[in-house]
């Protein structure tokens, strides 16, 4: 079926319609997907210089009171207590199979309070989730509105100092509240450094006003947004991981501390330990198309002898690394790097070899 018209509109909506923005519809919103330099420079000048992105389709939810901690335990393979103060962690919120409900950011604020950055497609049944595990806690669960940006490519901390807004102290995946409403926090969905900032539309206004201002700095639409995270090996829920999929086959385990991997008081422990002991059936992926033609999600996969193998979940082109990507699900015997496969795209078979993720390195900011 196609997908329904979106029905909710960014804050700063018409700043991107004054940019020049193209618009289109995802996880019921109307988001900018590019704007006129095109995707490829949008892309190519993130991981230059920087890329400003509105991701205000992204919902915060604020986690209070003495039960904050034991309701996050709950809901996540987590150990907040462990989580220092102004940390951040990205963890998953699972169901009783061990399904990947939504992948999130927590952030520990203070001793009784949390952050949760949640996806847009997700969050009304992340709040809903959270809500129901909440009863009987002394904890309330919050979503706020704020608008939401990231700044992210190799001058991001210049820039923001610059404007004025110095959080250079921050390291990847820490995060500090400068002002009253407002949250930032150094990470970000390109593999490159960056910040997220989380601050009401009026201060958002001036905040990206001044970002703009410096030549180092351009919006950056969604288009951009995927290509970058494709390269950098991360899943996008919905496509690469959901609620059929694991965090054994999504190779995701390193996200879960090692003594909640064989059980806990968390939803979906039991499932999960099942799963680690048998072992999983597939693996999540990356895939190198020989060539220059993409391969998108949803081409089946076949083994060098024609047998079906797996499956695309994510691809297109790489700009940073010249040519396609993609990750996708395949027999856990086919999951070495350099084995080949080939997938099916307009009724051809076209050559692909398993290849290591990340396509292009990491280079965040870990002090």
């Amino acid at each position: 079926m196609p997908e329904t018209e979106p029905t909710r509109h960014l804050p700063l909506e018409d700043l991107h319609e004054a940019a020049g923005a193209r618009f289109g519809p995802f996880a019921g919103w109307r988001m900018p997907i590019s704007y006129p330099p095109g995707v490829m420079r949008e892309h190519q000048h993130t991981r230059a210089e920087a890329g400003l992105f509105d991701i205000s389709h992204m919902q915060l939810v604020e986690i209070a009171g003495p039960d904050a901690a034991a309701l996050l335990s709950a809901a996540c393979p987590l150990d907040p207590a462990a989580l220092g103060q102004g940390r951040s962690k990205y963890t998953l919120l699972l169901n009783e199979d061990a399904g990947i409900i939504d992948d999130l950011i927590v952030t520990r604020l203070s001793p009784e309070r949390f952050m949760v950055v949640a996806n847009a497609g997700n969050a009304d049944g992340d709040v809903a989730h959270l809500t129901a595990l909440a009863a009987g806690r002394d904890v309330s669960v919050a979503p706020l509105e704020r608008v939401f940006l990231a700044l992210q490519g190799p001058a991001a901390e210049a820039v923001l100092t610059a404007a004025g807004h110095d959080l250079s102290a921050l390291t990847f995946m820490t995060a500090v509240e400068p002002k009253a409403d407002w949250f930032v926090s150094r990470s970000g969905y390109t593999g490159e450094d960056g910040f997220e900032l989380a601050l009401p539309a009026a201060a958002a206004r001036e905040v990206a006003a001044a970002l703009l201002a410096d030549a180092r700095t351009m919006w950056v639409g969604l288009a951009a947004r995927d290509s970058l995270r494709l390269e950098a090996g991360l899943c996008l829920h919905g496509q690469d991981i959901d609620e059929t999929t694991d965090p054994v086959a999504a190779r995701l385990m390193w996200a879960i501390p090692k003594p909640l991997r064989e059980g806990g008081a968390y939803t979906g422990a039991a499932a999960l330990a099942r799963i680690r002991a048998a072992g999983p059936a597939e693996r999540r992926v990356g895939l190198k198309p020989e060539g220059r033609q993409p391969v998108r999600a949803g081409a089946a996969l076949f083994d060098a002898e024609g047998r079906p193998a797996g499956r695309v979940t994510s691809g297109g082109f790489g700009p940073t690394v010249g040519h396609p990507v993609a990750m996708g699900y395949v027999s856990a015997a086919l999951a070495e790097p350099g084995t080949a496969l080939s997938a099916e795209v307009r009724g051809n078979r076209v050559p692909v070899a398993v290849h290591p993720l990340p396509f292009t390195p990491h280079r965040y900011h870990k002090g």
